[in-house]
């Protein structure tokens, strides 16, 4: 019995070899490999390496891939390894996976229909038959050479001609609908070519062997790309147009100093070969559908920080978006993404023929990291949003966030989203906070009964803000937004962060108590000590989850702010009292503005001073 191949090429993508061998043996980073001591003969000097889908020891020859690599160290037969892996993975081997020798003899036969249409179409593209399709080829700016080198082709415009030329090789039309190269009926009957009139561009899998086709058609016909369907040998959402040679590109040898090249994701065939031709080896393409997990974890293999390249406009920003969402369950610390957005209206290929490759490679090398272009692309055309706006963005960025199942890059990148947020729009000012951000004078002298206040003061105010809320954890999804306006020293900041962050998680306790249980459980009581008058001890017999305590506290932390920030405050709580207003709300949201309106009042009758709260 055997297994099929592409079940095999699919647990071997979604099993790393450095983490299989690794339980193993002590690796350590050399390049973009790993290396060890060889687990199978006794060494000191590690000579022992481990790629991204095989290992070799230069010290006594073993090498093979993660299942010989199970099946020598365990002993195990091949079917034993297999399901061994298969299981870790998450994956189980149907039956009907397990083929006979018959049946993979047929598979075989399939690469045959697929190879002997390769030699027909690419012979006829030198044809006078074929001459459109090279005419529109060459115009595009690509080489004979890199024509033969990809395999383009022409399938003749004059439909039934590849039945007949496939005849005299044995070839009958229900092998050529199963290799994806006919239509097929209700009944799965062969009923007419796939392809006709296209030009062609084979599709090869990650070993480089030939599984499907796409095509071209020249003209305004539509659909202008398409793509074989799924055969025994063909899965799209598992493949990646040109990666067989990219992987080779991006593994090569080559001299000491000079980088391995980018593996850039583009979207279409021409895209490809064109930033091939250019130098751009490392350039693949999903074969008409937006990227998907399996192909995700393809790119990883090759690459630890993949280049998503995508056109600037709406629908490139729309590509991205669902791009990063799709990845984001993947990501882990040493695996992620870049992201390159185009200039508007432009494609890598037209970029290439236009401005020339310095400016391609600039671009490339100017790609940035997901974590700092996520919050610009999920809030793309957002402008001077309103409450329920900014709720339904935030609630969108934390949702976001929250896809990584690592807990702590997922907490960093909630922290980078919600910090982007609240600088971008914060109410007034055009979305800019003109506030004066802990600087020597916090309340001008337009609001009666403000006076200068010093650093030494700011300090203190933003310490009593702090202790409130650890009182009245309550409070923090009340006050966030504010709270993180604060500039704040590096000790008080880190109070902040835990806050945010439990509140942003929806696990911060909702009384003093809890969250000191919460801090004795983490280890964390020494991160609030800064900010505690008294001992830290005394939250756990606070009384301050009477809601009357509350009610003060929130009034309280807000009079804070208000002599932090003098007249903005007073313009944010008037915008609020219009909203309210003008489009209602219930008592909870009046009790919440009613503690910012009673601060508002005492700041402008003069205010009270600090020791009174």
């Amino acid at each position: 019995m055997a297994i099929d191949s592409a079940f095999l090429d699919e647990l071997r993508a979604r099993t790393p070899i450095a983490s299989v061998v690794g339980r193993r043996v002590k690796l350590a980073r050399s390049g973009r490999n790993w290396k060890g001591c060889c687990p199978f003969h006794g060494e000191k000097t590690p000579s022992f390496y481990v790629y991204d889908d095989h290992f070799h020891c230069f010290g006594c020859g073993v090498h093979g891939d993660v299942i010989s690599f199970v099946m020598q160290m365990e002993g195990k037969n091949f079917p034993e390894a297999v399901e061994e892996l298969a299981s870790s993975a998450g994956m189980d081997v149907p039956k009907d996976t397990r083929r006979t020798q018959q049946e993979v003899a047929h598979v075989r036969s399939l690469e045959d229909v697929l190879a002997a249409t390769q030699e027909i179409w690419s012979h006829a593209l030198y044809k006078p038959e074929g001459r459109a399709g090279l005419d529109y080829l060459l115009g595009r700016g690509l080489t004979r050479e890199t024509l033969e080198a990809f395999g383009l082709g022409w399938a003749s415009e004059r439909r039934g001609e590849l039945v007949s030329a496939l005849a005299p090789k044995g070839i009958t039309p229900d092998m050529m609908a199963e290799a994806g190269l006919m239509r097929v009926d209700e009944h799965g009957h062969p009923k007419g070519e796939l392809f006709w009139g296209r030009v062609t561009f084979p599709i090869r899998d990650r070993k480089g062997r030939l599984v499907s086709f796409g095509g071209r058609i020249l003209g305004d016909g539509q659909p202008k790309y398409l793509n074989g369907p799924e055969t025994p040998v063909f899965s799209k959402r598992r493949l990646l147009f040109g990666l067989d040679r990219a992987r080779a590109a991006v593994r090569a040898p080559r001299p000491k100093g000079v980088l391995a090249p980018d593996l850039v994701v583009v979207e279409g065939y021409m895209d490809v070969i064109a930033l091939h031709q250019a130098g751009f080896t490392g350039a693949v393409a999903p074969l008409g559908t937006a990227l998907t997990l399996e192909q995700l974890e393809a790119l990883w293999q090759v690459d630890r920080t993949p280049i998503l390249c995508f056109d600037g406009d709406a629908a490139g920003r729309r590509a991205a978006v669902k791009a990063a969402e799709t990845g984001l369950p993947l990501l882990k610390q040493d695996y992620s993404l870049r992201i390159c957005l185009l200039p508007d209206g432009e494609d890598p290929d037209s970029l290439v023929r236009t401005r020339g490759r310095q400016a391609v490679a600039e671009m490339f090398a100017a790609a940035q990291p997901l974590s700092e272009v996520l919050f610009d692309l999920l809030s793309a055309g957002t402008n001077n949003p309103g409450p329920e706006e900014r709720a339904a963005l935030r609630r969108r960025l934390t949702e976001v966030a929250a896809l990584i199942p690592d807990k702590t890059l997922a907490s960093e990148y909630r922290s980078t989203l919600l910090d982007r947020f609240f600088t971008t729009f914060r109410r007034g000012g055009g979305g800019k906070w003109n506030g004066p951000q802990g600087r020597k004078t916090n309340a001008p002298a337009s609001v009666p009964g403000a006076v200068p206040v010093n650093m030494d003061q700011t300090r203190e105010r933003q310490r009593l803000m702090l202790e409130l809320l650890l009182f009245h954890p309550i409070l923090v999804p009340e006050v966030e937004e504010a709270l993180c306006r604060l500039d704040l020293p590096e000790e008080f900041a880190e109070v902040r962060a835990l806050l945010l962050d439990l509140s942003a998680e929806g696990e911060l306790p909702d009384n003093a108590a809890a969250l000191y249980a919460w801090l004795q459980a983490e280890g964390a009581e020494e991160t609030i000590r800064a900010v505690m008058r008294e001992s830290y001890s005394a939250m756990s017999e606070s009384d301050a989850e009477d809601p009357a305590h509350t009610v003060a506290a929130r009034t309280q932390w807000w009079h804070f702010y208000g002599l932090l920030y003098g007249p903005q405050f007073i313009q944010e709580v008037n915008r609020e009292i219009a909203r309210f207003v003008e489009k209602g709300g219930d008592s909870a949201e009046w009790q919440r503005l009613q503690a910012r309106l009673e601060a508002m009042e005492r700041l402008k009758r003069g205010g009270v001073d600090d020791t009174e709260l």
